[in-house]
This record gives structure tokens, C-alpha cells and sequence, in this order.
């Protein structure tokens, strides 16, 4: 049995696992899926201390509290800045990690340092009183590829504002430790591929224990969960 945390990226809250943590529970595995601070059921704890280290605290508190070792941790999107401030963390804790479709900053930089301006500025400009980047979930789903009705119907109403402050906090500027690390690219993207040239990094980078393709859209874990599942479970095997 293999012990496996999936975080959830942006906009997002632990629910959105549920097809994928199934299938992983199914196949005997311990499976948690997190929810960040201020957003999904835990939206109402936004405030302006929530930034990138709030979520990595949430993570490295749960794998404390749960007394849970040997994990693999997988972040999606904007989580994989959570992850990697994690293996800073809690190293010990790990035996690898998973970059879903994810960004991978480097100790000192932020997830806003790796947009491209205009991504930066039309994030920004989306910021409410309330300091949290506000998306309009219809306009969302279609970028992230989310087209079967049922799935949107799901995903729409649970979809909240995600905390400004986690996109703009960098990274501590810290060593990350040598952990197994796996990249898993999804492909149908209907604009720019932001993760294209991510994967294609981790690719030509030995360090990396291999790259995954996933034919399908950026929320991999709602729009393919038997995919998603098969590829989590040949890391653990």
C-alpha cells in the first residue's frame, strides 16, 4: 500500500480529486486530498495573512498530524509551487513527487515570475476587494478543456476565488532536496499550452524520472480520471 496526497491546484478545493482518489483507493492505496486554506470549503478562512507558505503549512501540518511517510505528493497547476515548498519542508516525509500539469519554480521565484506578462496582468486585473483573484467559471472551464455538460455542472458552482497573495509569494529561497520527480503533461489545451515548454524542460532533464502525456485537458483529474489514475499508479508500483 502507497501513501498519496493530491493537492488541488487554483481556484479549486480538495473535491475535485473525488474520481481520482476512488480509483486509488480502490487499488488498496491511503489517499488524502487536502483542501487549501481560503478557497473550496475552507474559502470562508481567506484573509490577508493566506499566501504561499499558508498552503505549503497546510500540507507539511497534514503529513504531521496523519503521521504519514513515505508519499508520494502530487500537485496540480499552480500547486506545484505548494509541493516543491513542501519538499523544502518535509523531505523526510517524501518519496516523491508529482507535477501535474503544474508549474515547477525555482527556490526564490514566484508562480507570477514564470507567466508571461499578459497572463501576470490578466490575473491581476482580476483581483477583488477582497484581495482574491475572482475567474468566471464558464470562461474558466473552457480554457481549462472541461466540455461534457455534467462534468461543468459539477465543477462551476464549486469553483472560488483563489487567495492574490499565492501566485505573487516566491518560493523561500531555499535548497530543494533530490527527490523522485515525475512530470505529467496534459495536451488539449484550446490556446496556449503554458505547460508545453515545462514539460519539455523536464524531458531533457535526467534528474527527472520520466514525463507523461495525458490527452486531454488541463484539469486532468476531472476530465480523465481513469487516465490520471493509470499514470499515479505506475509511480507507486
Amino acid at each position: 500500500m502507497a501513501v498519496v496526497v493530491l493537492v488541488h491546484g487554483g481556484w479549486h478545493g480538495g473535491w475535485v480529486w473525488r474520481p481520482v482518489a476512488a480509483r486509488l483507493r480502490a487499488a488498496g492505496h491511503e489517499v488524502h486530498t487536502p483542501t487549501l486554506t481560503g478557497v473550496g470549503e475552507r474559502a470562508h478562512l481567506h484573509g490577508p495573512h493566506v499566501g504561499l507558505a499558508t498552503h505549503v503549512e497546510d500540507v507539511v501540518a497534514l503529513l504531521a498530524m496523519e503521521d504519514l511517510r513515505d508519499v508520494l505528493l502530487v500537485g496540480h497547476s499552480s500547486s506545484g509551487a505548494v509541493i516543491t515548498g513542501v519538499a523544502q519542508r518535509a523531505a523526510d516525509r517524501l518519496a516523491g513527487l508529482v507535477y501535474l500539469d503544474a508549474f515547477v519554480p525555482e527556490p526564490g521565484r514566484s508562480l507570477h515570475d514564470l507567466m508571461p506578462p499578459a497572463r501576470r496582468e490578466f490575473f491581476l486585473s482580476r483581483v477583488d476587494v477582497d484581495d482574491r483573484i475572482v475567474l468566471d467559471p464558464d470562461a474558466a472551464m473552457d480554457g481549462w478543456a472541461i466540455r461534457d455538460a455534467a462534468l461543468r455542472a459539477w465543477v462551476g458552482p464549486r469553483l472560488t476565488p483563489q487567495p492574490r497573495r499565492v501566485p505573487d509569494d516566491p518560493l523561500p529561497d531555499l535548497p530543494v532536496p533530490t527527490l523522485d520527480r515525475w512530470y505529467v503533461h496534459c495536451t488539449d489545451k484550446p490556446g496556449h499550452d503554458a505547460f508545453a515548454g515545462v514539460a519539455a524542460a523536464a524531458r531533457d532533464d535526467g534528474s527527472w524520472r520520466g514525463v507523461e502525456v495525458l490527452h486531454t485537458g488541463h484539469d486532468a483529474m476531472v476530465t480523465d480520471p481513469d487516465g490520471t489514475a493509470r499514470v499515479l499508479l505506475r509511480m507507486i508500483s
